[in-house]
C-alpha cells in the first residue's frame, strides 16, 4: 500500500524502485558478511515474480540468520578497547499508528521524520551534514521513503535517487554501503546492531571496497510495523 502510494502521488515506478535494488546488490557484491554477494540487473528485478503488487521478490529482503554485537561505554573509557573509537552523537525515536488508514499520508513515514529530527537536535546536525547512512530498506520503497523522512531529498523526490547515482557509493549521499537488508540480508534482531556496525567501520576508514571517502559522520535508521516505529541514530568519528 505504501508504494502504490507513493507511486500514485509522485509518479515512481517500479523500476525505480528496482534500482534501490541493484545499486543495494552493487554494494552487498562487496561485502564479505553479505547473504547475497552478486549484482543484479533493473531487468532481472523487473522479470522476478510478484510477491505483493506491485512489489517483486527482487524488490524484498530476504529474512536472515545473523548475529551482531556491540560494545558501548562511556567516551573517556573507550581508549582502553581500542585506539579509534566512534561515538554516538544523536539518537530519536518515534512511533506512528500501526495502520496505514489512520495515518495522515501513507506515502510519508512520519515515524521516520521525527527520530531523525530528535537526533538532529541531539547531535546539533542536520541532514546536510550527513556522509553516509544505512536505512531500513526491508523492500526498496522503504529505502525511497526513508530518505525523503531523513530529509536527505525533497518529498516525492526519493524515487530517481538510486538511479541518479546519488544514493551509491560516490555519490552526494550513499546510502547502505553494506548492501542493506537487500543485500547483506535482514536477521531481524540483529538488524539494527549491523547497521550501527557498518557506519562504525566506515568512520575507522575500514568499510573496503565501499569506503566513503572521508567519512566523519553517518547515521544509522531502524524501523518496523511498516514505519510505525523508528529508531535514527547519527555517529561521529573521534
Amino acid at each position: 500500500m505504501i508504494a502504490r502510494a507513493h507511486m500514485q502521488q509522485y509518479g515512481t515506478t517500479e523500476e525505480d524502485m528496482a534500482w534501490v535494488s541493484v545499486k543495494n546488490h552493487r554494494h552487498g557484491a562487496k561485502n564479505d558478511k553479505a547473504q547475497f554477494r552478486r549484482e543484479v540487473t533493473v531487468e532481472e528485478v523487473m522479470s522476478s515474480s510478484v510477491v505483493a503488487e506491485p512489489l517483486r521478490l527482487l524488490h524484498c529482503s530476504p529474512v536472515s540468520d545473523g548475529a551482531a554485537a556491540v560494545l558501548l561505554c562511556p567516551l573517556d573509557h573507550a581508549k582502553k578497547y581500542t585506539d579509534r573509537p566512534v561515538k554516538i552523537v544523536g539518537s530519536g525515536l518515534a512511533t506512528d499508528s500501526l495502520a496505514l488508514a489512520h495515518r495522515q499520508d501513507p506515502a510519508f513515514l512520519d515515524a521516520v521524520q521525527k527520530s531523525a529530527e530528535r537526533a538532529y537536535e541531539m547531535a546539533r546536525l542536520g541532514p546536510q551534514d550527513i556522509q553516509l547512512a544505512e536505512v531500513h530498506d526491508c523492500f526498496s520503497i522503504a529505502e525511497v521513503c526513508c530518505i525523503e523522512a531523513l530529509g536527505f531529498v525533497e518529498k516525492g523526490k526519493g524515487g530517481p535517487a538510486a538511479r541518479e547515482g546519488l544514493t551509491a557509493v560516490g555519490g552526494r549521499i550513499p546510502v547502505n554501503t553494506s548492501g542493506g537488508l537487500k543485500s547483506k540480508g535482514h536477521p531481524v534482531g540483529a538488524t539494527g546492531i549491523a547497521q550501527a556496525i557498518e557506519i562504525f567501520h566506515q568512520l575507522r576508514g575500514e568499510g573496503g571496497e565501499c569506503q566513503v571517502e572521508n567519512a566523519r559522520i553517518g547515521l544509522a535508521q531502524n524501523m518496523g510495523g511498516s514505519g510505525a516505529s523508528s529508531v535514527v541514530h547519527i555517529f561521529q568519528g573521534v
